[in-house]
């Protein structure tokens, strides 16, 4: 943090807000990582109280995006931030805009796994959910911990592991596909796994999202529509150039 400059304000009070927003998102990202494990765990185990659990905390998640919203629009008013200051509050309310979204496709899968826990004989079609479902997990925790960091290296990482998310949710659904064709008395059930396959791979690009906002924060590079080769060129530079500045 202090690369960036967000504890060196003659205020000790603006420095308190900018940690306090900072601390606010992860103990938000916290909250959702619960629910996207419970949600999981509710559709894979067919535990209807689970899932009952995770529809009822949505409101939680949803009211943390609101007072952390207001934090930064107090900020934005009273203080004017600028430079990184100003790249903290933008991503900071990008940052709980994705969180919130995440959230709401935990409470999506836990709608899904509070039907499916009547329909047990088809837990076959739920063998490429638990899969998908700890790959995009991890990349939520690890998106997480990139923010907390400022680690931009860890965040391109990340990012990059999206597209093995999106392979994974392509082959799911071509073997839902081929369930459907032989039994179409499965369809029902199958278009639920695929409408939670297709929360979670939706949430494994809000995750990337996450980790593109630690980059523009850090590097002050707006990396969205770009390819992954450049992101992580410009990864290798600014690190370079950092370490060169810390030598002189």
């Amino acid at each position: 943090m202090d690369k960036l400059n967000l504890n060196q304000h003659i205020s000790r009070q603006f420095n308190e807000e900018l940690e306090d927003i900072r601390n606010r998102v992860l103990a938000m990202g916290g909250l959702v990582e619960q629910q996207l494990n419970d949600a999981l765990q509710a559709l894979i185990d067919f535990d209807s109280t689970l899932a009952e659990v995770v529809m009822t905390n949505d409101y939680r998640v949803n009211a943390m995006e609101v007072a952390i919203d207001e934090e930064c629009t107090q900020i934005l008013a009273r203080r004017q931030p600028t430079a990184s200051d100003l790249r903290l509050v933008i991503a900071v309310i990008k940052t709980i805009t994705d969180l919130e979204r995440i959230g709401d496709e935990a409470e999506r899968i836990g709608r899904m796994a509070m039907r499916f826990s009547q329909a047990r004989d088809a837990g076959k079609y739920l063998s490429g959910i638990s899969h998908l479902g700890e790959h995009v997990s991890k990349m939520l925790h690890e998106s997480l911990d990139a923010f907390a960091r400022m680690d931009t290296e860890a965040a391109v990482k990340t990012a990059r592991s999206d597209s093995k998310a999106d392979k994974e949710y392509e082959r799911i659904l071509r073997e839902l596909i081929t369930y459907m064709m032989e039994d179409p008395r499965s369809i029902p059930h199958i278009l639920e796994v695929m409408w939670s396959a297709r929360a979670l791979e939706r949430i494994g690009d809000r995750a990337r999202n996450i980790c593109e906002y630690v980059i523009y924060l850090v590097q002050g590079k707006d990396v969205r529509h770009t390819s992954m080769e450049q992101v992580e060129k410009e990864a290798r530079e600014f690190a370079e150039r950092r370490k060169r500045e810390s030598k002189t």
